[in-house]
């Protein structure tokens, strides 16, 4: 009787951690990218009941093994770079005698009133530019509070999830705001002059999640990440992107986007650096991230204390040292990255 128990709970843990695999936009599908670290403790914990349970190896038991152990390896494939079990992508400096950029990126939650907090994170952790996310017009009022010390910003307070404010102490160059998709979601874009005077093209982005009270689909999400990756001149200009992509790292979307703009992650080799969902630490993952072109080493990246948000704050401080890594590092798109981008740009 167990056997069969056992085999049909690997059927369906195989089912829900392969489900992803399809090309299929739905967000009970896209959903289940979220997850794969979970999953993947759910299915070695599965097979080690197998293991202990087991006095024999019939076909039954055999095949519900089998299907874990290949299932498992899969998961694994996708997480093990986001450990420290994997070769960094980004090279790792402490020179200081290079322009750096400390950047901080927060999802408030629009409701969430512990301003407070926020505030006293900033000082204490001082980053050049701040990107705020689900931001509003109380939100606003309440960071006006910073402006003394950052005295650079541009402000899309909304009241939909999607507000967004860019405060910076280093000087903002012909910022804009767009709509790359959907006329109710905005993106920030903007180029930053450091200290040293050169300036690098930062682009700060918060695309709409696939889900049930959104978009059923991820095509606007996917659509958005996929624009923005054509428009980036990874090999000539120092470029940032950062924001809640309301996706996470190993999905094959954040993949694609990542291949198609020649962009490198800092995480690669070093964490998940979950920032997602802060109030529940079994069911966390990387939300908000931050992607660059080769010409950054990383000095720092690290997960902040939470205040009263769902997200964590993410700091991460950049140094313009190009010589460290090579444009060849990113992940280059095969043809069937390049197929999935012309499917995407036909649906929109």
């Amino acid at each position: 009787m167990f056997d069969s128990v056992h085999l049909s709970v690997s059927v369906i843990l195989a089912l829900l951690s392969l489900a992803p695999l399809l090309r299929v936009q739905h967000w009970l599908i896209r959903g289940l990218d979220f997850p794969r670290f979970q999953l993947a403790v759910l299915l070695a914990f599965w097979l080690l009941i197998g293991l202990f349970y087991f006095e024999s190896f019939a076909l039954t038991e055999s095949l519900s093994m089998a299907i874990l152990g290949l299932t498992l390896a899969r998961q694994l494939w996708w997480i093990i770079p986001y450990t420290r079990l994997f070769p960094v992508e980004v090279e790792a400096t402490s020179d200081k005698s290079v322009a750096h950029i400390k950047i901080m990126t927060a999802n408030v939650l629009t409701p969430n009133r512990n301003s407070e907090q926020l505030i006293r994170l900033i000082k204490h952790n001082q980053p050049d530019v701040i990107i705020t996310l689900e931001s509003d017009n109380w939100w606003q009022q309440q960071l006006a509070a910073i402006e003394e010390v950052y005295t650079y910003s541009v402000k899309v307070p909304l009241d939909n999830l999607y507000g967004m404010h860019l405060y910076s102490r280093l000087p903002l160059h012909n910022s804009e705001v767009r709509y790359i998709v959907e006329n109710d979601k905005p993106s920030i874009h903007s180029w930053i002059e450091l200290e040293s005077g050169e300036r690098i093209k930062a682009h700060f982005v918060h695309p709409a999640p696939p889900s049930p009270s959104e978009n059923e689909e991820s095509t606007e999400r996917d659509a958005e990440l996929l624009r923005l990756a054509e428009e980036i001149d990874e090999k000539h200009t120092p470029t940032v992107v950062a924001g809640d992509l309301n996706d996470v790292a190993w999905s094959r979307t954040t993949l694609l986007f990542r291949k198609m703009s020649g962009l490198l992650d800092p995480r690669i080799g070093r964490g998940m650096f979950n920032t997602f969902h802060a109030n529940y630490w079994f069911a966390r993952w990387p939300l908000d991230h931050i992607f660059h072109s080769h010409h950054f080493a990383l000095v720092k990246v690290e997960r902040l204390p939470p205040f009263g948000s769902d997200h964590f704050p993410l700091l991460t401080e950049l140094a313009l040292k190009p010589e460290l890594n090579s444009p060849t590092d990113a992940p280059e798109p095969d043809a069937a990255d390049q197929e999935l981008a012309r499917n995407l740009r036909q649906q929109l």
